[in-house]
């Protein structure tokens, strides 16, 4: 992997980042070898200059004259994100949304595989969704050092999510991605993202209003 330039890096970098391996991908799907700058920045929503500026972060990339060798700028990019291996996942909350990510091959495919699936309801415990029997949460310390997972994904109810990442630090998880619309308290050490669909509804909420405002709608 390429030595990082910066200790800290931005938040939006590593999001548009990923906007970038999933456009280079359909772009090495097409037979596509090389790009732009100037296209790529067309096709991300963004400019040039940014682009440039996000992968200073890892590295130098591109040849001036000639642009970007996609397939190249992609395996780097996958690398320096952490997607050139296979991450194991176990999830905690089996309701509508735990079922649906449950069955995201999307997820599978993106290296992300979700191993175990835990839920303290009783009526759940020993059903079997999308080829995974759902185990009581009081196994998830020990299955998730056994099956060497790093990636817990909690979609409980508010209240339970607190207990669920207690059990998935018990169980020497790395990283949450929380889709319960709460809170969580962690060490530094462990990498927490929250995923709240009210917020995005907010912002599109908001930036609807603002169009009208000036007359664009």
């Amino acid at each position: 992997m390429q030595q990082l330039k910066f200790e800290r890096i931005p938040r939006a970098t590593i999001s548009r980042l990923a906007v970038y391996v999933q456009e280079l991908e359909v772009m090495e799907q097409q037979g596509i070898k090389v790009i732009s700058s100037e296209k790529l920045a067309q096709l991300c929503g963004v400019n040039p200059s940014q682009i440039r500026k996000d992968l200073a972060y890892f590295g130098e990339f591109g040849v001036r004259g000639v642009g970007y060798y996609v397939h190249e700028l992609r395996e780097a990019i996958r690398q320096s994100l952490g997607l050139d291996r296979t991450w194991n996942v176990v999830l905690v909350g089996v309701g509508n949304l735990g079922r649906a990510l449950l069955r995201h091959n999307l997820l599978r495919k993106r290296g992300f595989v979700i191993v175990a699936a835990f839920d303290c309801d009783p009526f759940k415990i020993g059903e079997e969704i999308a080829g995974l029997e759902v185990n009581c949460t009081s196994k998830l310390p020990k299955s998730t050092r056994d099956m060497n997972v790093e990636i817990g994904v909690i979609t409980t109810p508010p209240e339970r999510a607190q207990r669920a990442a207690n059990y998935l630090m018990e169980g020497g998880i790395k990283g949450i991605v929380n889709f319960a619309p709460s809170r969580i308290t962690t060490p530094e050490n462990i990498s927490v993202e929250y995923v709240d669909f009210i917020h995005h509804m907010f912002s599109v909420a908001f930036n609807i209003t603002q169009n009208q405002s000036k007359g664009l709608l």
